[in-house]
């Protein structure tokens, strides 16, 4: 059959090639960088069709698809952190194979060609890292990827064309990902074959150059040139292993490589970066500002990798040779230099610590919400930041509400604000322990209740100072029922099982309420009064009561005309229904989590 076989296909003389190549001076752990760079291109290969066959290449199922490989598929978390890792790997092996063919001057003649294929894939790689770091639709992705391509616009005359082009229309969207995705999977691993057919074929033609004198006696390609070369390749694959499990030790048992929120393009991602190994030119980017971003952008970096095509000519003269290795060993220096200061700058910003403490909360919710009973809708998984009080309440309350109010002494999204509280602090709004300290003769007039207000002078804050100092235990202890009766009206999460456990002590507190304490004779609660002065407490600090204040505080169930400055957010349109919702699920301590969830 093998005879059979050969005489058919010729393949004992292809695998004899093969493996029984000379190597002059003997196998060398130097040589095995080719080795694994075509190894390293095989599990990309591999992986890359598993991966493909989950994932949906489109703007609205893209990152769901992801999210089902990272999470639901069998051992998908281990292939796309074997696929994301090895990518990474890649980059490293061919920046240390050209430096190795510099070295030993293996870029020479008659190794020109061979050499510019070599620079070929240096591209090719990068151009598929760039790629497939948009692919998963994130935010990260989204908005590097976008930066990335903005540079195409400036080349002159045909920039703004080929942004166009690559971004496949006027906005990045279905299309943008669509195009990366062809360029990924398709167009440039293609490319990629090529060049290592055509590397390899002119690799085999004009032999390994070897430094002279031999340590050795040449020897084949096989066992020995193999087993290094094998050996190699293991060591590659375990340190990518270890990279895809780490996070099992340092990010709370997250495996592979991470995702990030869904791709938001209303969301501005003030933490967005290149991977690593673009670090160096963003960094670079800096120093050109304005109308010279094109020197950073192109010229430079056009003239530089211009000049090492020209090393092979350069080479043959011994003081060329020098020069090229010079000229590589600094460039090296530089990008090392530039992508150690980029990173150095960025833990320096606390703007950006924050916005990456912000997008780092805002993967782990979305996995949260994507993983509840009800799933990913079908308007996609970018809706559930969107509709969550956890995510958008903060930052609603911080843009309309902090100018007024404070949430825990904050701007509700955990900064400090130096102006002034005119309203009251609302972290734990309507709840037992905010109620007990609002009726403390002691604190209801402080800066965090009513004291900027125009109230601080009014009948609530009178009533605490003159007939609650005064209150004997039996009274307190009614006021003590009555609180808790109020903030059952609010229906709280917080509170939900302590108030189910006490209705009979809720219940004696809405007596106390109406009949004891006195707050009847200002407010309604529960009955119609013409007379009463202040807000209703029907349903105090619920959903549906949160919502009207906050939409029109100026309404005659709420402040009517003793409004103090409160604008009417819904009315004069300031924020949309939903927004207002959110912001009052937010106040109320009401989202989703997955320790919430009941059974029946």
């Amino acid at each position: 059959m093998i005879q059979w076989l050969d005489n058919r296909t010729g393949f004992k003389q292809l695998i004899s090639e093969a493996l029984f190549e000379n190597i002059p001076g003997g196998s060398r752990w130097r040589y095995v960088w080719g080795s694994t760079l075509t190894f390293t291109f095989f599990v990309q290969v591999v992986t890359g069709i598993l991966l493909w066959m989950a994932y949906s290449p489109s703007a609205q199922t893209a990152w769901e698809s992801v999210f089902y490989i990272q999470n639901e598929m069998a051992f998908g978390w281990l292939l796309r952190g074997v696929h994301h890792y090895t990518a990474q790997a890649m980059n490293i092996l061919l920046v240390l194979h050209l430096l190795q063919v510099i070295i030993d001057g293996a870029y020479k003649a008659p190794r020109e060609i061979n050499f510019w294929f070599g620079i070929g894939l240096l591209n090719l790689v990068l151009a598929l890292s760039l790629t497939g770091y948009l692919l998963p639709w994130d935010q990260k992705g989204y908005w590097a990827t976008k930066v990335t391509t903005s540079l195409m616009a400036i080349t002159p005359m045909i920039g703004p064309g080929m942004e166009k082009l690559v971004v496949g229309g006027a906005e990045y969207g279905h299309h943008t990902l669509t195009r990366f995705f062809a360029l990924h999977a398709g167009v440039l691993p293609a490319a990629v074959v090529v060049l290592i057919v055509g590397h390899i074929y002119l690799f085999r033609r004009h032999g390994i150059t070897a430094k002279t004198p031999y340590r050795r006696p040449d020897a084949m390609f096989w066992p020995d040139q193999v087993l290094k070369d094998g050996v190699a390749c293991l060591a590659v694959f375990a340190v990518v292993l270890l990279f895809v499990l780490k996070g099992q030790f340092t990010d709370g048992g997250h495996l592979g490589a991470s995702l990030g929120a869904p791709a938001e393009p209303s969301e501005p991602y003030a933490a967005a970066r290149p991977e690593w190994y673009f670090l160096f030119l963003f960094q670079f980017l800096k120093y050109f500002p304005g109308e010279k971003e094109i020197y950073g952008a192109l010229i430079i970096p056009g003239a530089v990798m211009g000049f090492i095509c020209l090393m092979p000519f350069l080479g043959r003269w011994k003081l060329g040779h020098s020069f090229n290795l010079l000229f590589t060993l600094t460039l090296m220096g530089g990008i090392g230099f530039l992508t150690v200061k980029a990173i150095q700058e960025d833990r320096s910003k606390a703007e950006y610590i924050q916005a990456v403490d912000a997008a780092d909360r805002a993967a782990k919710r979305v996995q949260v919400l994507a993983q509840a009973p009800s799933g990913i809708p079908v308007e996609g998984a970018v809706t559930l930041l969107r509709n969550d009080p956890l995510t958008q309440g903060p930052k609603l309350f911080a843009a309309h509400c902090a100018s007024c109010h404070r949430f825990g002494g904050k701007d509700g999204q955990g900064h400090p604000v130096s102006d002034d509280p005119s309203g009251a602090d609302l972290k734990g709004f309507a709840s037992r322990e905010w109620l007990t300290r609002l009726l403390d003769p002691d604190q209801i007039a402080a800066d965090h209740f009513f004291g900027k207000t125009a109230f601080a002078d009014g009948k609530m804050v009178g009533f605490v100072n003159r007939k609650v100092t005064k209150f004997d235990e039996e009274e307190k202890a009614q006021l003590q029922k009555a609180i808790i009766a109020l903030s059952a009206e609010a229906e709280l999460p917080s509170q939900r099982e302590l108030d189910a456990a006490e209705t009979v002590l809720i219940e004696e507190g809405k007596t106390h309420l109406l009949d004891d304490i006195g707050c009847a004779d200002c407010h309604e609660f529960h009955f119609e009064d013409e007379d009463a002065t202040a807000p209703d407490l029907t349903g105090y600090g619920s959903r549906a009561w949160l919502i009207g204040m906050i939409s029109d505080p100026a309404h005659e169930r709420y402040y009517g005309e003793k409004n103090d400055r409160m604008p009417a957010f819904a009315s004069k349109g300031i924020l949309t229904s939903h927004e207002i919702a959110l912001i009052a699920d937010w106040i109320r301590g009401d989202w989703y989590e997955p320790s919430m969830e009941t059974t029946e």
